[in-house]
């Protein structure tokens, strides 16, 4: 008597006993079998794939991962704003005072001035800072006040669609606006 053992597609265990010849019909059935099942996943998938080429990926853009996610350190954005030369003014201009613009800026001044503004902020990224400062925004928040307040002092990434994260920069008149913030003392 022979034994054999079989593992099918689905992962499952097939022990065989019988004679030889049994055996080689079996495996001989089972490798036909998952050749054909193959060749129709091949083909449902090529279909599949020629129906949803219009379609994008059902994966958000915020959990995809990009080169600028890796250099993004929002702990050294917070210890820049508190530990940077222009800190004494921050506080008492931006930090101190209830202007919800100035404060959403804050954290793309310090990209812009401290870290060569090699990096965009999403609204997302601007609540974490600002959380951590001790001067809360929402991410609605934010992204309302970047998209219409403050949307003559910074530059989006792409077009605002709901559910996709923009990465913001300071402009050139953002960071003139912020600079003319901090000289006021």
């Amino acid at each position: 008597m022979a034994k054999a053992t079989i593992k099918i597609p689905d992962g499952t265990l097939i022990d065989i006993e019988g004679t030889a010849d049994e055996i080689e019909h079996l495996l001989a059935f089972y490798a036909n079998r998952a050749k054909q099942s193959a060749g129709t996943a091949l083909k449902s998938a090529s279909t599949k794939s020629k129906k949803n080429t219009t379609k994008t990926s059902k994966t958000p853009r915020s959990s995809r991962r990009t080169e600028t996610d890796d250099k993004l350190d929002l702990a050294k954005i917070v210890n820049l704003v508190k530990d940077c030369d222009e800190a004494e003014a921050i506080e008492t201009q931006i930090l101190d005072r209830s202007g919800q613009v100035n404060r959403v800026l804050l954290p793309l001044y310090i990209v812009y001035e401290y870290l060569n503004n090699v990096i965009g902020l999403t609204s997302g990224d601007i609540n974490k800072v600002t959380t951590e400062l001790g001067i809360p925004i929402g991410t609605a928040n934010a992204s309302t006040t970047l998209s219409k307040t403050a949307s003559k002092y910074v530059i989006g990434d792409s077009t605002r669609k709901r559910g996709q994260p923009v990465r913001y920069k300071l402009s050139r008149r953002g960071l003139q606006y912020f600079k003319s913030l901090l000289k006021d003392n």
